[in-house]
């Protein structure tokens, strides 16, 4: 019985750390090719720099969503 139990212990392990680490990924990807068209929109248009820096700033939020998702399968909420 205690196999069976740790079991669920490590698949809910690797679930948590799937929700974070494709998250993390994502935005990284999301991330890199923001910032390289936002680094040719700013030698262009100085002015859009606050654009630029929010539009960077959003797809945080999908890191900060899976470490919610992943402490809410750890906490088994």
């Amino acid at each position: 019985m205690d196999a069976v139990v740790n079991m669920d212990k490590v698949l809910m392990a690797f679930a948590a750390a799937l929700a974070l680490g494709i998250s993390a990924l994502a935005t990284a990807w999301v991330q890199s090719r923001i910032g390289a068209s936002g680094a040719g929109a700013l030698a262009e248009k100085p002015e859009l720099t606050a654009t630029i820096i929010i539009l960077l700033a959003i797809p945080e939020t999908i890191v900060i969503l899976g470490f919610v998702i992943a402490a809410m399968i750890l906490l088994q909420v």
